[in-house]
């Protein structure tokens, strides 16, 4: 038999419960972010602190000198960090957008709706009802879209089609272009393998398909958490290969094998925004944010963003 639902309980109540469990809390600080970012949502953030017991499992107790001034402070730090997250997010999904739209357009405004543009695994039928889809969407306040239904009968060339269509389905169009159309939007982003320093096996992977596939999945997924306001300092995503990129100097503090973790991201993010925006301040602000409010946090450890040991100076 399942059991019943928790009783909800007032914010006096819940600072007392966290009192009772070990926390130094001042309840003036408490009240006002319990007032407006929920207990469940903070929890997160003070899960760390709360000891094992003799099994090896949470308890619900705290150990000794947490204080939930720290825990409001790494929700501030994982506030700022989703802030640039986005920033940069913004610029790498809208170079992204133009440059498929470049190599597509090179041919004809609609190549997109062409099939024979896109390798043969490609689900294109349904990457196009997905684009009508944005494009209904949009319709009713999208002035572009309103006026090609018009005069064009509803022919849209890439470039106004891009404007409406999201990350992750830019994402899956690049997944779904040749190898040579990825390799060449890769490279011009600066993610260029050396496949000298692979093995026959890993060159043969890198030739079908190019690694930032698998990167652009992830970072589609960062994407969404962020501009959904959840979590990304303590998170594991779904692992992208690094072997390949890794062949970069520049790539190669990447983790072997895999990344799943925040440092993986912000790398792979500071590197196409070198390309991108030559001159962009975003990667030291990372590594600022990560140096001056996450590390100094006595509820952080480096493992929980996938920092190295020699982080520092990578972004």
């Amino acid at each position: 038999m399942a059991a019943g639902l928790k009783p909800s309980t007032t914010l006096a109540e819940q600072v007392d419960l966290l009192r009772s469990r070990g926390m130094l809390i001042d309840d003036a600080l408490a009240l006002q972010w319990l007032t407006n970012v929920s207990y469940y949502r903070m929890s997160a953030y003070w899960y760390p602190a709360r000891r094992f017991d003799a099994m090896g499992a949470r308890a619900d107790d705290f150990v000794p000198g947490t204080s939930f001034a720290d825990a409001a402070a790494l929700y501030e730090a994982d506030r700022k960090l989703r802030a640039l997250t986005h920033d940069g997010m913004e610029r790498i999904e809208v170079t992204l957008r133009t440059r498929i739209g470049n190599l597509l357009c090179d041919a004809d405004p609609l190549a997109y709706a062409n099939p024979v543009m896109f390798r043969p695994g490609f689900e294109h039928a349904q990457w196009m009802g997905l684009a009508r889809k944005r494009i209904a969407r949009a319709g009713r306040s999208n002035e572009a879209i309103k006026h090609y239904q018009s005069k064009y009968d509803g022919e849209f060339p890439f470039w106004v089609l891009a404007e409406v269509l999201d990350f992750a389905d830019i994402s899956k169009l690049y997944e779904g272009l040749p190898s040579r159309s990825q390799q060449e939007i890769a490279e011009g982003l600066n993610f260029a393998v050396d496949l000298s320093q692979l093995s026959v096996t890993q060159q043969r992977k890198v030739k079908k398909q190019h690694p930032l596939v698998r990167w652009l999945e992830q970072l589609t997924v960062v994407r969404n958490m962020g501009a959904h306001h959840a979590r990304l300092w303590n998170k594991s995503f779904a692992p992208a290969p690094t072997a390949a990129l890794r062949t970069q100097t520049d790539l190669l503090t990447l983790p072997e094998g895999q990344s799943e973790r925040m440092f993986g991201v912000l790398t792979v993010m500071a590197h196409a925004l070198r390309t991108t925006s030559p001159e962009t301040t975003w990667p030291q602000k990372v590594a600022a944010l990560i140096r001056e409010s996450f590390l100094p946090n006595p509820l952080v450890e480096s493992t929980a963003l996938g920092l190295p040991e020699d982080w520092d100076g990578c972004f």
